[in-house]
């Protein structure tokens, strides 16, 4: 079973997940959307937490407030942690996290170091902890037809975004194909005169017809 909670400090509210248990841990940990981004207690046991990544944010600009729903929800959901004041969340984008087969169940490592923030958190926020909370709810989540469908869509979007740059670019090309021929129109038209040339009239052209 996998908890969802929606957090309600961004427009439009932002999802927040996490798994039930350590078992459900391990599915997310495989499963979870790559842009998704992962939250953690740093050297502590906890709940891994999951913000799945507004359309109109990436992982290095999530505002302040929502970084403070994650954290508070990652603290309150760690036996230890819940207890002590000042702890550090690390958070990281999914697809930056490394699960090697020696790992017991629910550890986890990084592709790349770098790409792991910190965030510092006083004490438990009891406000912010009951308002996610009652957004709280359980859902059973098939991950490998979820897995299917977000693939198809976004291969979907991926072909409409390819199709608009294609007739983009097709349109750009006739609009430069049509400056093109009418700047040679207009080159017949636009022969300097000889001003040493005879000019002739309209009774000199019918003289030579005679």
């Amino acid at each position: 079973m996998v908890l969802f909670f929606t957090s309600s400090v961004v427009n439009p509210p932002a999802t927040i997940y996490m798994g039930k248990d350590k078992v459900e841990n391990e599915d997310l940990i495989k499963y979870a959307w790559p842009q998704d981004v992962w939250f953690h207690v740093d050297k502590l046991s906890s709940a891994h937490v999951y913000l799945r990544m507004p359309d109109n944010m990436t992982w290095e600009t999530i505002p302040q407030a929502l970084l403070t729903d994650c954290a508070q929800l990652v603290k309150a959901n760690s036996i230890e942690g819940n207890k002590k004041d000042n702890l550090t969340i690390i958070y990281t984008p999914a697809d930056n996290l490394k699960k090697q087969g020696d790992m017991a169940v629910g550890q986890v490592s990084f592709h790349n170091d770098k790409r792991v923030k910190r965030v510092h958190v006083p004490k438990r926020e009891n406000p912010i902890v009951n308002r996610l909370n009652k957004t709280k709810v359980e859902k059973q989540v098939d991950h490998e037809q979820e897995k299917i469908d977000r693939i198809k869509t976004e291969n979907a979007e991926k072909r409409a975004v390819a199709t608009q740059r294609k007739k983009e670019e097709t349109e750009l090309a006739k609009q430069r194909e049509a400056e093109k021929a009418a700047r040679s129109y207009d080159s017949l038209f636009n022969v300097e005169e000889d001003p040493d040339a005879p000019k002739l009239t309209g009774k000199a052209i019918e003289e030579d017809f005679m």
